[in-house]
């Protein structure tokens, strides 16, 4: 087991002598892990999560502030790649279904003794030995791909004839890409290219595989592998590509660096309705790739290159504009503002990050938090009607952000600058 890579976990779990005795009496490293943070509800969880990017997430289903649920989907947004396992009361199986997308990798049922925690850890750890190596495994094929051997000259070449859409359709059914004559998905083209340390292009057909597999988590997808790249033809409704396809465009890159060592970088074109537009959107996926910044990992999509205002500090100050109008509204997030945007969540992401250094939620925190301090000091509304006016549907959750943030909770905040001016009038 030593010579084998360290997967890394966050614990998370209200109970505080459970999460100490999780935390101390489990020997990470006997059963392939190590243990990076531990946190006593969602918020602080999420946060250990972007900061230190764990190959496994160990939580309670029922937190305070944020639930497991709602914190399984909120890591799926920003980390893709971390898997959850669930640690909860027996009652709560049904709920926990709700989250079956959200890479949970586990469920196990309180109480639970240190055995047994244990004996799960190492069939958690063979789980994510399988993943890393379904990953890493070139492609083993078992004859050619009539969908990939259809679909590869109408990406690639351009001449496709709108008019003969309706034969393409057909073929299209004939070799498994299109279910029946209802079927009639939207397309995306994705191209995936994995560089060294240098920089250098070091993609090989067995990264088909890879991205294929991903891929298919979230749509129905063909890939194949031309000119050094894994080109992708992704299907699904619009609403498909609205939720799924950020996530997927953020898992792969990744993946990319916990298990192959690699940078990815990803172009992704704007949605078409025909066969017969896939060159076009190969064309948009290529200069997306060609526009993002190649030294970093991570997704381009067309969309986000087309107005000046969509890149760089611009928008980063229109987000910050934008998060300033907004953040009193508790469903705000990173996904929604992207919306108001008109960008993706990915772009929007790496855009904040590379011009203020922080991530989306920490931001969002502190505006929070100055906006609640200026109230606390000039108004005399009560605290309930200060955590709602900043975001907070949770009194409780908006009092324990605000001591965190703050240093002291928001009463003793008030009766400190009561007895303050007080002082000042005698």
């Amino acid at each position: 087991m030593a010579a084998k890579m360290l997967y890394t976990v966050v614990v998370a779990d209200d109970e505080d002598e459970l999460r100490e005795a999780v935390c101390t009496m489990i020997p990470w490293r006997d059963y392939g892990f190590r243990l990076v943070g531990s946190a006593s509800n969602g918020l602080d969880a999420l946060q250990l999560v972007e900061q230190h990017e764990p190959d496994l997430l160990l939580t309670d289903i029922r937190m305070p502030f944020i639930s497991g649920i709602e914190l399984a989907r909120q890591v799926r947004e920003v980390r893709p790649a971390t898997n959850i396992a669930f640690l909860s009361g027996y009652d709560d199986f049904e709920y926990a279904k709700q989250a079956i997308q959200y890479n949970i990798i586990s469920y196990m049922l309180k109480p639970l003794t240190m055995e047994g925690l244990g004996a799960e850890l190492r069939t958690i750890r063979q789980k994510i030995d399988a993943q890393f190596a379904m990953f890493r495994q070139a492609a083993k094929s078992d004859g050619p791909d009539l969908r990939a051997a259809m679909l590869m000259p109408l990406v690639l070449d351009d001449y496709a004839d709108p008019e003969g859409d309706s034969q393409m359709e057909a073929y299209a059914r004939q070799c498994g890409l299109l279910r029946d004559v209802e079927d009639r998905p939207c397309y995306t083209v994705m191209v995936s290219s994995l560089l060294d340390g240098e920089g250098n292009n070091s993609t090989t057909p067995s990264f088909v595989a890879s991205v294929d597999r991903l891929a298919g988590k979230y749509l129905r997808s063909v890939s194949f592998f031309a000119s050094g790249k894994v080109i992708s033809v992704l299907l699904g409704n619009p609403s498909d590509f609205q939720e799924y396809l950020h996530i997927l465009a953020d898992e792969i890159p990744q993946m990319a660096s916990r298990v192959l060592g690699k940078r990815c970088r990803i172009g992704v074109s704007r949605e078409v309705r025909t066969l017969s537009g896939l060159h076009t959107a190969y064309r948009e996926a290529m200069e997306a790739l060609r526009q993002g910044d190649g030294s970093e990992s991570g997704a381009q999509f067309i969309s986000d290159l087309a107005p000046a205002v969509r890149g760089g500090s611009l928008l980063c100050k229109r987000a910050l504009d934008a998060l300033d109008q907004h953040y009193m509204d508790a469903d705000l997030s990173l996904v929604s503002l992207s919306g108001m945007l008109d960008v993706s969540p990915n772009h929007l992401s790496a855009c904040i990050k590379k011009y203020t250094g922080e991530t989306f939620i920490n931001i969002l925190i502190r505006k929070r938090m100055e906006a609640a301090r200026e109230l606390l000091c000039t108004s005399g509304l009560k605290i309930q009607e200060i955590s709602q006016r900043c975001g907070y549907t949770d009194q409780h959750y908006f009092s324990y952000c605000f001591k965190k943030y703050c240093g002291e909770s928001p009463n003793a905040m008030r009766r400190r600058l009561e007895q303050e001016k007080a002082g000042e009038r005698s």
